[in-house]
């Protein structure tokens, strides 16, 4: 899968956004090793501190279906005139993962005209992971 077929899948992802009360609607879509593709969108809640962030949603799935590591790329996209990061809390989530698979995956932030191609560790130097507790 191409980097545009990617990004593709996250935008395709946040048309299915539950944001009623932001108006945001984000997608991230996830690519691994094996070339599976999986996507997640941010879900909202009335008590705003339970919404689920669309990368956090693409994690959750990709480890309930198995995955344990392999984690190469990630497209995350949203409303907007500039290109989109993960925040902190997906940041993490997302080094959880890749660390299992011992990898720094390339994040797209994709914007209407713009994508910015960051490695996870630029986005979270001196990340906290499995690797930590040992």
């Amino acid at each position: 899968m191409t980097d545009q077929e990617l990004i593709d899948a996250a935008r395709q992802a946040a048309q299915h956004s539950y944001s009623p009360y932001s108006k945001f609607p984000v997608g991230a879509a996830l690519r691994f090793a094996d070339g599976s593709i999986v996507t997640g969108t941010n879900i909202e809640n009335a008590s705003y501190g339970l919404a689920l962030c669309a990368e956090t949603v693409a994690v959750s799935k990709a480890m309930a279906d198995g995955a344990r590591g392999g984690l190469e790329a990630v497209a995350v996209t949203g409303p907007g005139t500039d290109p989109i990061t993960p925040c902190g809390r997906c940041r993490q989530v997302l080094n959880e993962l890749a660390q299992l698979g011992g990898t720094d995956p390339e994040i797209l932030c994709v914007g209407p005209d713009e994508v910015r191609r960051l490695r996870l560790s630029d986005l979270l130097p001196h990340a906290f992971g499995p690797a930590s507790l040992a």
